[in-house]
Order: structure tokens, then C-alpha cells, then sequence
């Protein structure tokens, strides 16, 4: 059976990272196991600010781009595929834009940043690294967004990039490189937040880069979007430790 995720993605940046994740894993032989048709929001101003994001994020633009997805697609969910549009809320406020998107779609529905503490909790891990593109008025956004949820952040650096479309033009080995750098041995798993970050053919190449569980932002939103959608544990190939279908033992949350 096939799932399809609808993914709200604000501007132009790495939104290509979904249909060609979707063309590699089509063959003859079965469906895919997940679509994941793009549509493109308005985001006013492309700026790592939290007052540019708080705009981004709103409910009106949301709300917008989804009469447009629904009106060109059937989905059995819907994900706003913005980290720093969505923790840029709050803890509280991440799960009312996600309620409230839920409720605009009369579908399931949640974000980014909701499906990294969620992946994590899934993980069954704690202590965390995080590399975040952002400049650090708005990394810090997420650090508090990640301790609201209970994790402990061992390691953190933002990294000053200012706009997502500089973020998207970021190769593999220089996003290793990234990691490495931040990377700590008591550290159990990396976030790397940020869906403007190409990362979906790439997500392996990192956990062997680095011998842990790396989450990106791309990787957790296929991941919860399927997951909210009613698969129990999904699992596609190329994705990492999340979604091998190794490791999952936290109880579904809300």
C-alpha cells in the first residue's frame, strides 16, 4: 500500500529533495511504498529570522498553501516541512500550528520540528548533537525547542547561514564536515535541523560518517508524515537508522 504525504514546503530551496527521493524508490515490480508531492508556500522574506519565520509559519499562509495542495492531490496526510517555522513557536505553539493545520486539512497533520522530537523519542535516545545551519538567534530557538521536549543537547553549533537558498546549495562532504565538528562521544544520535538542507540521499553517507543515528530535517518529515498516516513503523531504504525499522520503541504520540 502506498502512502502519500503531502509536503508544505515554504519557497524554493531543497524542495527537490522529495520527488527525487520518490523516483528512487519506484521500480517495475511494487508502488512505492510513500509519494510525496510538494506544494510551495509563500514565505514573505527569505531570512534565518525568527521574525521572518513567525510569518512564514503563519496560519494564513499554511492555511493557503493547503487549499492549493488539496485541491491537486489526495493525501492521507499533511506535513509543514519548516523546522525553524514551526519551533520559532514554541513548544506549545508548534503543537497548535500543527493542530490547527490538522483541522484547516481534515486530516492528520504535523511539522518538522514535531517529527524530530518525536524521531527521537522513537530512537530511544537522550543525549543529542545538533548542527544547525541557522544563525544563533534562531539555533537557539531549537535548542530550547528540544529541552521543552525533554532531550538533553550535549553539543550545539549554529552556523550563521542567513537564507535557506544558501542552505541549499550545501554539498554532502561539506555538511559532513559540519557534523564532524560538532560531533561529541556522548553524544547518541545527530539532528540536523533545516528542510532548505538537501539530505535524503545523503542520510546514510552521514551515519557512517559519524557511527550514530543522524536525523534530518527532510528524513524525520517522510518519516512522521508516514507515521501519522497510520504506518506503525515505517521503513524505507536509504534513509538511516529511523526508518530501518531497527530501533522504534516509543509508543506512537499524538
Amino acid at each position: 500500500m502506498t502512502i502519500t504525504v503531502g509536503i508544505l514546503y515554504p519557497g524554493h530551496a531543497a524542495e527537490d529533495d522529495y520527488p527525487a527521493f520518490e523516483q528512487r524508490l519506484k521500480n517495475d515490480d511494487a508502488p512505492p511504498p510513500v509519494q510525496l508531492p510538494v506544494t510551495i508556500t509563500t514565505i514573505g522574506v527569505d531570512e534565518h529570522t525568527p521574525e521572518a519565520l513567525l510569518e512564514t509559519g503563519s496560519h494564513h499562509r499554511l492555511a493557503e498553501g493547503t487549499a492549493r495542495m488539496l485541491a491537486q492531490h489526495r493525501v492521507d496526510s499533511v506535513m509543514w516541512a519548516c523546522t525553524s517555522g514551526s519551533f520559532v513557536y514554541g513548544w506549545e505553539g508548534a503543537h497548535e500550528q500543527a493542530r490547527k493545520l490538522a483541522e484547516e486539512a481534515g486530516l492528520p497533520a504535523s511539522s518538522t520540528s514535531l517529527a524530530f522530537a518525536r524521531a527521537v523519542e522513537a530512537l530511544g535516545v537522550r543525549k543529542l548533537a545538533v548542527a544547525a545551519s541557522y544563525p544563533d538567534e534562531l539555533a537557539g530557538h531549537f535548542r530550547e525547542f528540544l529541552r521543552a521536549g525533554g532531550s538533553e543537547v550535549v553539543n550545539f553549533a549554529a552556523h550563521g547561514v542567513f537564507t535557506a537558498e544558501a542552505v541549499g546549495r550545501m554539498g554532502a562532504e561539506e555538511i559532513i564536515a559540519m557534523l564532524r565538528a560538532v560531533d561529541v562521544p556522548e553524544a547518541e544520535a545527530m539532528l540536523v535541523p533545516d528542510t532548505a538542507m538537501h539530505s535524503l540521499g545523503w542520510v546514510e553517507e552521514f551515519e557512517s560518517a559519524l557511527g550514530k543515528p543522524v536525523l534530518t530535517a527532510n528524513q524525520v518529515t517522510v518519516w512522521e508524515g508516514m507515521r501519522i498516516a497510520g504506518a506503525e513503523c515505517p521503513q524505507l531504504p536509504g534513509l538511516g537508522r529511523l526508518l530501518s525499522g531497527i530501533r522504534h520503541s516509543a509508543a506512537r504520540s499524538g
